[in-house]
């Protein structure tokens, strides 16, 4: 049996805040070369099954979420992601955290659209909505709604402090993070910290976290990411090698909300192979 060469574990569909189908996207990933390719929308499986029914030959897909978390070591609380890879989707108790967090998603999607309305910012909750089309809301939608109404030019544009970044931010209602990992391991999924050290992200947190992290469950942590500078991504290898931790790489790729193609980076094949070996959820899905 040949070892995947080209291994993508980050990737968002409009199931989250892509702009790509979950079917499009796999085909996308087909055509960028991939071998294995992990959808990651953000607290929702609802890609799943249209990814895996438009499967193209040759192409690996692993199912997966990106989980928002957060830790209360520090004050304000640090908002964090973690990558939870072939867990099982029917878990009671993560489908039941993840389905809060979708909740809470959208009313804070809400409640930022009136702070805009209420300045005289002409963005419609409707609208958003609609371009959301079911998926997960995020305030990569509420951008798209901004760049629309011809406010700013980029989506990193309304990520900015006048913005979305600060100005008409407001918190998320995440997962305590050690109870993320645990929820993620009780459903047989595999836990990875996503872009742990990306700095110009905003706040991140200290090496001891990730040392304790790792002492409850954490698997892994994702280094190569376009997020990460050469110093961040070499400090987090040392980091996972010290902690006997995997390290992953891979696009986080959102279609047009961000410029990073598909395959920017990528996971080797002995992380991919310990990640499958730890999980005891649900199998990856390979198309012949």
């Amino acid at each position: 049996m040949s070892v995947p060469a080209r291994i993508d574990l980050h990737t968002h569909s409009t199931a989250s805040d892509g702009t790509l189908t979950p079917a499009d996207l796999v085909r996308a990933a087909a055509e960028a070369g991939l071998d294995v390719v992990a959808l990651t929308d953000h607290d929702t499986t609802a890609g799943w099954a249209p990814a895996v029914a438009a499967l193209p030959p040759g192409l690996t897909l692993i199912r997966g979420a990106e989980i928002s978390c957060r830790w209360f070591g520090a004050e304000p609380a640090i908002p964090l992601h973690l990558l939870a890879y072939l867990f099982d989707p029917a878990e009671p108790h993560l489908a039941a955290e993840l389905a809060r967090v979708r909740r809470a998603r959208e009313e804070r999607g809400e409640r930022m659209v009136r702070l805009l309305q209420a300045d005289g910012i002409p963005v419609s909750w409707t609208e958003i909505l609609t371009g959301a089309g079911g998926g997960t809301v995020g305030r990569p939608h509420i951008a798209q709604a901004l760049i629309r109404a011809g406010l700013v030019a980029t989506t990193t544009e309304a990520f900015g402090p006048d913005w979305l970044g600060e100005r008409y931010r407001l918190p998320k209602d995440d997962i305590e993070v050690f109870q993320a990992v645990a929820l993620v391991r009780a459903a047989g999924g595999v836990p990875v910290f996503a872009h742990p050290k990306a700095s110009r992200r905003g706040r991140i947190v200290p090496d001891e976290l990730i040392a304790d992290l790792a002492a409850a469950g954490l698997a892994g942590l994702e280094a190569d990411h376009e997020d990460h500078d050469p110093a961040e991504r070499e400090h987090v290898r040392g980091l996972a090698a010290d902690l006997g931790l995997l390290v992953t790489g891979s696009s986080d790729f959102h279609g047009t909300h961000k410029t990073v193609r598909l395959g920017a980076h990528t996971t080797g094949p002995e992380a991919y192979e310990r990640i499958v070996a730890l999980a005891r959820g649900v199998t990856p899905v390979a198309s012949s």
